[in-house]
């Protein structure tokens, strides 16, 4: 008897499925994409009403074979990829690409991977929703329309491997119009005062805030590219008015003329959506919002939280009980809201039907589960996010205290938590400033008059979190997109990362002025906000997707005439008195992807590289011991993106690398008991960025690799196997 099969994108979201069919069914992985526009090429026809040429993507095509022989020998086939566009574009290829009718296909979502949760989709499936796949391809055609026709015209005149696209295109304006704010900023001088107090032996600070009814105090609102930046200031502007006032004060009393004493309710943060993990995971754990993402997808695909790509706040019924249960038990009746508290998202384009990012089972604590490091710390900050959001509201006791002096009015604030609540779990910054008790007509002793200057600072330059907030808010791209546009800005050389804060640098303000002068409405941001909610109305099925694209791509195709026939060349090249140790030709100075370089000017019959340091000095490789193991040759340190490595000296011929450690130890790969199957070579035990994974020992004629670590579907996707 055939077996039903579902097929999914990942080997360790396969993997799960299966333990909880109990061989009821096949389960299969896709590896993520198994089709898409052709790599070199547009892959639109323009004139025939922008109809898409698909292919299989390279190295896909035994994973496509062995897809098509599952779904000929399956009675039923369901495709259960992610619960978004992306993912039913996914399906949407694969019944395509195996020639399965879209009628015959059983389309199943669930926004988390528990045994509760795929039984119930199994017995609910529905169609293919075409209108997904029309505005995820919409998308996929808009961009290529925009990024393989501009970014060609930069990689001519500006420099070889930029890049243009809609959404990074404007988000590297957003960091460069941030630039130039705090570089054209005037800082304003201020002064305030405050009086050291004491009652009774209790000493406090007090802010002069009035004087005759005349409010020192005041906020400047500056107008930026993106929002508004606003600065609180005072009237005292030099030291002279400040030296005044103090003069005016001395010999006075300080008498309390008001105090107010009131309970401040502070509610609950809700549970995570995408941005905001992204955004509290850069602040709380210094993770870069690629970073999350990889950690987010690991543990949404071994069943520990729902779907990570979501812009809903809805919770279930299920998971709302589970979470009072738990508060109930372990923290007491007291921690329990008098009604469950319900979230609804400000964002027009919200799925509703998503859930909140949440623990698919509350009763799970990052103590109890066997997590890797950063999982841990993602995992609990997802936990108590969630939990502390079903919570009780914090009570907080607040005083305000007036004191005159002459027509002088200071003020003075004290606070207490009175109840803690949801701050049990979810601590912020609320540290207790307590006042002595005071009540009006009390006499206070003025200890000191403190005069302070101040100087008004610059708007800050973004991280990733504000950079990612204020996307959110201008409605530019999508959530799943904010991670690989931040990559590709920092892939490209356009930024560079500087305290955990962007740097625009020189090639972004060049590729910045030319797509100002000749795209000035692709980097517009109202144009970028407006494309995405008609994508948004091509999934509900309210616009025509070639029609959006037509109505976009007539006025484009003007523009990139105009630029194709008038851009300047700024390529630039500087000449140096340096010859090239290989050939003896002059040595030129480029722009690369990772700063400037020394080149032979006799490039590409000679193709001799020299690396300079940020002070334009050169980067001279030192000499080691170690001879090359592939052609004998002495190899050399050198300096790349991540530390000092082993390079045989006779590159280009011989390519062979070694790593370092820290200590500039050699790190030799370990042997593994497989044999590549590919070229019949040994596999050895490497690692990488995502952690330890199988490459052939035959690198750099044969480049086969297979991820050891099934959490990690990227390695594995290279190998074209199906795990």
């Amino acid at each position: 008897m055939k077996n039903p099969l579902v097929i999914v994108e990942s080997p360790t979201k396969a993997k799960m499925i299966t333990g909880f069919l109990k061989g009821k069914f096949t389960v299969i992985a896709s590896m993520g994409h198994i089709r898409d526009l052709p790599q070199r090429t547009l892959g639109v026809d323009i004139k025939k009403n922008f109809q898409p040429t698909y292919q299989i993507l390279p190295g896909k095509e035994d994973t496509m074979k062995k897809i098509i022989s599952a779904v000929q020998s399956a009675n039923d086939v369901f495709i259960a990829t992610d619960y978004d566009r992306e993912g039913e574009a996914i399906g949407w290829h694969i019944t395509s690409a195996s020639g399965l009718e879209v009628k015959k296909i059983k389309r199943i979502v669930f926004h988390e991977i528990t045994k509760s949760a795929i039984e119930d989709a199994i017995k609910n499936p529905r169609p293919l929703d075409l209108n997904l796949v029309d505005a995820q391809q919409s998308r996929r055609i808009l961009d290529r329309l925009v990024g393989y026709q501009i970014s060609p015209l930069l990689g001519k005149n500006v420099r070889k491997g930029l890049s243009a696209g809609r959404v990074q295109s404007v988000t590297l304006r957003l960091i460069i119009e941030r630039e130039n704010e705090i570089k054209n900023f005037t800082g304003q001088e201020y002064w305030t005062i405050s009086s050291q107090l004491n009652k009774n032996g209790q000493s406090f600070n007090a802010d002069l805030i009035s004087n005759g009814g005349k409010k020192y105090y005041a906020s400047t609102a500056y107008q930026l590219f993106a929002e508004k930046y606003t600065v609180k200031t005072t009237s005292i502007k030099t030291e002279a008015e400040a030296k005044k006032i103090i003069d005016a004060l001395k010999g006075g009393e300080f008498v309390v003329s008001k105090v107010v004493k009131s309970e401040r309710i502070k509610n609950p943060l809700p549970p995570f959506m995408t941005s905001t993990l992204q955004r509290d995971a850069v602040n709380k754990l210094g993770f870069s919002s690629n970073r999350t993402m990889a950690i987010a997808q690991k543990l949404y695909e071994n069943g520990l939280i729902t779907y990570m790509r979501t812009d809903s706040l809805d919770l279930s019924k299920v998971a709302q009980k589970q979470a009072s249960e738990y508060i109930n038990k372990n923290f007491g009746k007291e921690y329990l809201p008098t009604k469950i508290r319900i979230y609804k998202t400000k964002s027009k384009s919200a799925q509703e039907a998503h859930e909140a990012i949440r623990p698919t089972d509350v009763a799970k604590t990052s103590q109890t589960l066997k997590l890797e490091t950063d999982e841990k710390k993602l995992y609990e900050l997802i936990w108590l996010r969630f939990v502390a959001s079903q919570m009780s509201s914090a009570m907080i006791n607040t005083v305000t205290v007036d004191i005159k002096v002459k027509d002088y009015i200071f003020h003075a604030t004290g606070s207490s938590v009175k109840f803690d609540g949801y701050l049990k779990i979810y601590p912020e910054d609320l540290q207790d400033s307590m006042l002595p008790d005071i009540n009006e007509e009390d006499k206070l002793v003025s200890e000191k008059l403190i005069p302070k200057q101040h100087f008004t600072d610059p708007p800050p330059r973004y991280n990733e979190a504000s950079l990612i907030k204020t996307l959110e808010e201008r409605g530019i791209g999508r959530p799943s997109t904010y991670a690989p546009t931040v990559s590709t800005l920092k892939n490209r050389g356009y930024v560079q990362i500087e305290k955990m804060k962007f740097v625009p640098q020189e090639v972004g303000f060049t590729v910045m002025d030319i797509l100002k002068k000749y795209f000035p409405e692709i980097i517009d941001l109202n144009f970028t906000a407006e494309m995405e909610e008609k994508l948004d109305k091509i999934a509900e099925g309210k616009i025509e997707w070639s029609k959006m694209l037509s109505d976009f791509y007539t006025p484009f195709a003007k523009t990139l005439n105009i630029a194709k026939s008038n851009m300047e060349n700024v390529k630039k090249v500087i000449e140096t008195d340096e010859k090239c140790s290989k050939c003896g030709s002059p040595m030129v100075i480029r722009d690369g992807r990772f700063g400037k370089f020394m080149a032979c000017s006799n490039f590409p019959k000679c193709k001799n590289t020299i690396p300079l340091d940020k002070d334009g000095k050169k980067i001279v490789p030192e000499k080691s011991n170690e001879i090359c193991e592939k052609c004998g040759k002495p190899m050399l340190i050198k300096s790349g993106r991540r530390g000092k490595f082993l390079a045989c000296s006779g590159y280009p011929e011989c390519r062979n690398t070694m790593s370092l450690d820290k200590e500039g130890k050699k790190i030799i790969p370990e042997k593994s008991d497989e044999v590549c199957e590919k070229c019949g070579r040994p596999m050895l035990v490497k690692s990488g960025r995502r952690g330890k994974f199988l490459a052939c020992s035959g690198y750099p004629e044969c480049k086969n690799t297979k991820n050891i670590d099934k959490g990690n579907d990227e390695a594995t996707e290279k190998s074209g196997t199906i795990v």
